[in-house]
């Protein structure tokens, strides 16, 4: 590889360190189906690599704005490319539940992070919330695995806060109430 590379590869990592967090959380919440998101991520950083080698670092002003730019066109592209093969295989488009529900349940009810304590809980509770929609799963994801507050995941998902924390608290009571239907206690 030569200096160019070299230079390019060390300004990548630089990047990459920097952004990754924000470019899961931006692609996490505008994607269709969280089973895209490690693509989509991996496509995003794969242009930036190839951008910084063929023009410089010297194009990039803001690193955290030119990988979110690109992931928006790569999640631009993933779901046009998808629905032109869904039109030529003619299949039916899931459209998601996007009706406000206000449930007036208290903060207290969220203890569900103490109370994962297995991996093998963990592991049905995954289980279970891919039964549940695309929206659901990024807010979970958003919210458990990046660690985003509600306010942040909101403004990600162009949502308000209380329909975040409705679906949110909902499914945790939902978790609960299938747990304890089992005869566990989370």
């Amino acid at each position: 590889m030569g200096k160019r590379g070299d230079d390019a590869t060390a300004v990548f990592n630089k990047i990459y360190d920097s952004t990754t967090q924000a470019a899961l959380a931006y692609i996490s919440a505008k994607c269709g189906n969280m089973e895209d998101v490690g693509d989509i991520l991996q496509e995003t950083y794969m242009e930036v690599y190839s951008t910084l080698c063929e023009k410089g670092s010297d194009s990039i002003d803001n690193d955290e704005a030119f990988v979110i730019n690109i992931a928006k066109r790569k999640i631009y592209k993933h779901y046009n490319n998808l629905e032109k093969s869904k039109a030529d295989l003619s299949l039916t488009v899931l459209t998601n539940d996007n009706g406000e529900v206000n449930l007036d349940l208290q903060p207290d009810d969220m203890d569900i992070e103490d109370s994962i304590c297995t991996n093998e809980l963990v592991e049905e509770i995954h289980k279970y919330l891919k039964k549940k929609s695309q929206e659901i799963q990024r807010i979970f994801f958003l919210r458990f695995s990046l660690d985003l507050s509600i306010k942040e995941i909101a403004e990600l998902m162009e949502l308000n806060d209380s329909y975040i924390k409705n679906k949110l608290y909902r499914t945790i009571g939902e978790i609960r109430q299938f747990y304890k239907e089992k005869g566990d206690n989370i």
